[in-house]
């Protein structure tokens, strides 16, 4: 074992996170929490794990696009591999890693596509740039630098105006099932409150519930 590794450690001490603060929907507690994490670098930055067909986890760093009563929305090409997971088995992950705060969240969900018409209207909003880089990459394909320029500049010169959706291109939104607020605290006992949805159907309510660090 590295013994420089096994040595690190940081002391948490932050302010504790008690059920009687916190609302009854996770949504909500997450916009607080959001608000708090606004002086980060890129507070939207989420890490996104779903499960390939063999049972192979993966994961990768995504951008929180939208956040409302149905859950955390993002956008990506749905022919990458996270797409193709995901259209296989949507079920999916979600970690927020505030360091800053000594704050993390967890979320646990069913990612759903978005319509059409919400993929175009956040996809007209985007810079050129990024909207040309949505045409021009395959994503999770082997391609050569040299290549994936070429075809930047080929999409730039299609497309001297307004660039369409590219095919294959749209958004998820993760409807939660659980999402965990973990805060740091001293000893290592910190504070982890999970929201779970209980029930079934239309009696589905949000259990409150604290774990153990």
């Amino acid at each position: 074992m590295n013994e420089h590794l096994a040595s690190l450690r940081a002391e948490y001490a932050a302010a504790g996170l008690h059920e009687s603060g916190m609302p009854a929907d996770p949504i909500e507690m997450f916009r607080r929490w959001f608000a708090d994490a606004g002086e980060l670098d890129e507070p939207n930055a989420m890490i996104l794990a779903t499960v390939s067909a063999e049972g192979q986890p993966s994961s990768r760093i995504v951008l929180l696009k939208g956040l409302d009563a149905r859950g955390f929305a993002f956008y990506t090409n749905q022919r990458s591999r996270k797409g193709l997971e995901l259209a296989a088995n949507p079920r999916c992950a979600l970690l927020f890693p505030w360091h800053g705060l000594q704050r993390q969240v967890r979320v646990e969900g069913v990612a759903v596509p978005l319509a059409d018409a919400e993929v175009a209207a956040y996809f007209a909003k985007r810079p050129r740039g990024a909207q040309l880089g949505a045409m021009a990459s395959p994503q999770s394909q082997v391609v050569s630098r040299e290549e994936l320029d070429a075809r930047f500049v080929a999409a730039d010169a299609a497309y001297p105006d307004e660039v369409p959706v590219p095919d294959g291109w749209g958004g998820y939104v993760v409807e939660p099932t659980l999402v965990e607020f973990w805060q740091g605290g001293v000893n290592r006992l910190h504070d982890r409150v999970r929201y779970r949805l209980a029930g079934a159907g239309e009696g589905e309510e949000w259990a409150l519930e604290r774990l153990a660090p």
